[in-house]
């Protein structure tokens, strides 16, 4: 059983809520999980170039030796 607590303010409205350690990190798990399948599907929806593995490692290679510099 999850127990919330709610903190109110002079007027009865709700402004906060204490939840227990353990459904706060779910909730945080569960939300980034969210915000993966959100990215997941925008960059599905970009149309996509694709480049042979050789020439991804080369153009890797030089971004990487440009921000040594």
């Amino acid at each position: 059983m999850t127990v919330t607590t709610f903190i109110v303010d002079d007027k009865g409205h709700k402004i906060s809520a204490i939840v227990p350690i353990k459904k706060y990190e779910q909730l945080i798990s569960e939300l980034e999980e969210l915000e993966d399948m959100k990215a997941y599907d925008n960059a599905m929806k970009k149309k996509q170039k694709y480049i042979p593995l050789e020439a991804a490692l080369k153009e890797a290679d030089t971004l990487r030796k440009k921000t040594k510099k």
